[in-house]
């Protein structure tokens, strides 16, 4: 069924007819535009001449110039207007999503069909048209995809107006779109079969590469964004003023990195401060400037220099792919996708389902993001753990508890499944239940006698022994539910379940996200014979 874009409100682009891309050029005009690059590096006035073959013509005083429409927006009133497309699935919503993982995924799901696929660049920021023609390309065409970039906000405005099937996010939808969506006959937004997660991405703060500043506290970081710091001597730097980059303020990275770094009581931005419009510019202007520091999603660190973060107790972070699976690294996020449940058609159903499983992992990260695959590391005795393990501070009987933990744990390695529980619930989430499938086709695949144990943890809050055996009963839910799930898949998989309640916390204490991260059932792999 193709899908026919009405405009869409905020900041959705209009996208381009496919039928100009591919049949020949616009008719010409003559009136000055400007061709932009997010990254600054094309900046271009002529008089517009034509669009065609996917470039802008204009003509300058150095002649006529043809510049690719995947690397530059156009401005001014000759611009060619791009309005009426027809597409069988539209997506709109993050650019995070729409520019950083989009394109790869679309090729991926054509080589998963068979299909030979064409992307067209629309002459409009952040959009483009990709067509599947089966048959490796000499077949009959098996759909068209229009992806609009802007905002996580956007997909869910688009969602609501019915003028995109797919709502692309870099953050969790909020209760209030939620409800509007719910109220409008699209069912139930959080329900597995509406919200797909596809990857998982850590947020990363960065820096010019020549900054010879490469750590900095947690508090370090709301210092910078509240404005307390502002010159790079205060943290080991060089004497100069801190060029303070944020995005725009309903960007779902920037909900990500507020929330991840003040909480729910984030202070105004400082006077000043420098707002890009996506993560490519980001980096490019902290690149472009040795006293910036800005924030980007992990695909776009683009050469500039990633810190790593201390948090208020002491422990070091740094955005790797195991700890982003975990939700152990501080400023961590899902990418999601979501549709409505009342227009759902089947091509909309067939491209989320491959999105979210793990035939799209290989492409979610040559995007340079972290797919949703099980990863697997050593636990070993001079490890972050093992010393926090060994606190001599602690008394006798937590001590006793701490070393039994640490004689279990230097024979097992660590699995990156982890699953975590609101306060007093054994329920698992929708990332509890989507890592069940995985962590089961991963233990499918391992050698007869291989030990699995099931390991819960709790954050701080109530008495040490009721953690304990609240930890030891979440451990055993896990477990249960994967025997549930899996039946005789797994039945050469040794398994058992055991508590440590509040020791060993993956992060801090001090605030709800902290307690959340503590509060999970980690899964530790023996193979047979170790």
């Amino acid at each position: 069924m193709a899908f026919k874009i009405a405009p869409l409100k905020q900041n959705l682009v209009s996208a381009v007819a496919l039928g100009v891309a591919l049949l020949g050029p616009l008719a010409a005009h003559s009136a000055e535009v400007t061709l932009k690059s997010a990254d600054g590096t094309v900046n271009l006035v002529g008089d517009f001449v034509e669009f065609t073959d996917n470039n802008y013509v204009i003509r300058t005083g150095l002649g006529d110039l043809r510049i690719s429409a995947s690397r530059v927006r156009c401005e001014g009133a000759a611009c060619p207007d791009f309005n009426n497309t027809e597409a069988d699935v539209i997506m709109a919503g993050s650019d995070t999503v729409g520019d950083g993982v989009m394109p790869l995924l679309l090729s991926g799901y054509a080589a998963f069909l068979g299909a030979e696929v064409t992307q067209t660049a629309t002459g409009n920021s952040g959009a483009f048209l990709a067509e599947m023609i089966g048959d490796e390309g000499f077949g009959d065409p098996m759909g068209s995809y229009l992806v609009t970039s802007s905002g996580s906000s956007d997909a869910f405005q688009a969602l609501l107006d019915q003028t995109a099937q797919i709502g692309m996010s870099a953050r969790r939808i909020l209760p209030t779109e939620a409800r509007a969506l719910r109220d409008d006959g699209a069912g139930n937004m959080i329900s597995t079969s509406q919200e797909h997660i596809i990857a998982v991405d850590s947020l990363v703060v960065i820096t010019h590469p020549a900054n010879p500043v490469r750590a900095i506290t947690m508090d370090q970081l709301r210092g910078i964004y509240s404005g307390t710091i502002t010159n790079w001597s205060e943290l080991g730097g060089v004497d100069a003023p801190i060029t303070v980059l944020s995005r725009q303020a309903d960007s779902g990275t920037t909900g990500v990195f507020i929330n991840g770094v003040f909480g729910d009581e984030a202070p105004a931005l400082p006077a000043g401060t420098q707002i890009a419009n996506d993560n490519t510019e980001m980096a490019a202007r902290v690149n472009a400037d040795e006293t910036a520091i800005g924030f980007v999603g992990y695909a776009f660190q683009r050469g500039a220099s990633a810190l790593t973060l201390i948090n208020d107790c002491g422990i070091s972070m740094t955005p790797d792919a195991f700890s982003a699976r975990t939700e152990e690294y501080a400023l961590q996020r899902f990418l999601y996708l979501y549709n409505r449940d009342d227009t759902l058609d089947q091509a909309t159903s067939d491209f989320v389902s491959f999105a979210a499983s793990e035939q799209a992992d290989e492409v979610i990260a040559k995007a340079g993001f972290i797919d949703l695959g099980v990863d697997r590391r050593p636990q070993s005795l001079d490890g972050d753990r093992a010393r926090q393990l060994l606190d001599p501070s602690v008394d006798a009987y937590e001590g006793g508890i701490m070393r039994e933990m640490l004689a279990q744990m230097v024979d097992y390695d660590r699995l990156s499944t982890t699953f975590r529980f609101r306060t007093g619930s054994q329920n698992l989430n929708p990332r509890g239940r989507l890592n069940l499938a995985r962590l089961a086709d991963y233990l499918e695949g391992q050698p007869a006698g291989t030990r699995v144990m099931f390991v819960g943890f709790t954050d701080d809050v109530g008495a040490f022994d009721s953690n304990r055996e609240i930890s030891f009963g979440r451990a055993e839910k896990v477990m249960t539910e994967l025997q549930d799930f899996a039946g005789s898949r797994l039945s050469g998989i040794e398994m058992s379940s055991t508590g440590f309640g509040e020791i060993a916390p993956a992060a801090c204490n001090t605030s709800d996200n902290e307690r959340r991260i503590n509060r999970r059932v980690e899964v530790w792999i023996q193979s047979p014979n170790a």
